[in-house]
């Protein structure tokens, strides 16, 4: 959901700026309609651009879909990876009841920094935790600390660690958990099984495992909008 990498390519050649700017009004005009930005996820993207982390938050409507689909999944436990400036983690949290936590992993100190200051501008410092540090270094621990199995998945982090990221998924996870995969497109990118970016190879070995695990359900969906050409793929774990 958040903006990929790589350029905005469809299957007829490079896609036009007009193209752009439909699909940015487009999604303008549903996140003013639908999910309008109040003072702290203004402040949380005003204070990450201040920062200079990189623009590729979600974008309101995709963290409305995120928080539509916890409270529907009624999570009362989430894991994120990838904070970046806590932007996502808002959507989020805003979906947990009281009592529930939501463990956000992020690599850089100085994003997570940014993030905790926006989580606890927004009033969920009580319910958000930010990891520091990477990943699968930080999985472990959090697996040792507390054996509760996530409700949701939302896995938005660097792409070639993407099939290391779901079997952590998988392992925290139990029947009717949902994953979630960011930035499975890479403007198209993604259907050339010879491609050299690790980004991409790691995006077609999470698809693939998705497709083959015996644990789970799945789909993906391409998408266009203010963050380009990409998409998003959904898991459900059924056993």
């Amino acid at each position: 959901m958040s903006q990929s990498t790589h350029s905005t390519t469809g299957t007829t050649g490079t896609t036009g700026s007009s193209e752009q700017q439909r699909w940015t009004e487009v999604d303008r005009y549903f996140s003013e309609l639908l999910a309008p930005a109040d003072d702290a996820l203004a402040a949380a993207l005003r204070d990450s651009d201040a920062a200079g982390l990189p623009k590729i938050a979600v974008s309101p409507n995709q963290g409305k879909l995120l928080q539509l689909l916890a409270e529907l999944r009624g999570a009362r436990r989430i894991l994120e990876f990838g904070t970046l400036g806590g932007y996502s983690s808002i959507w989020l949290g805003r979906a947990l009841p009281a009592g529930g936590r939501l463990d956000t992993l992020e690599f850089s100190p100085a994003h997570a920094e940014v993030a905790r200051t926006n989580i606890a501008r927004a009033g969920l410092a009580d319910r958000v935790k930010v990891h520091v540090g990477p990943a699968l270094e930080t999985l472990p621990r959090l697996a040792a600390e507390d054996t509760t199995p996530y409700d949701l998945v939302f896995i938005d982090a660097d792409k070639a660690n993407n099939p290391h990221y779901l079997e952590w998924a998988l392992k925290l996870s139990r029947p009717g958990t949902l994953i979630i995969g960011d930035n499975v497109v890479r403007s198209g990118e993604v259907i050339d099984p010879a491609h050299t970016d690790d980004g991409v190879r790691g995006v077609r070995g999470f698809l693939d495992m998705l497709a083959e695990h015996p644990r789970v359900t799945a789909t993906a969906l391409q998408t266009v909008g203010s963050k380009g050409y990409d998409g998003f793929a959904m898991a459900l774990v059924t056993e």
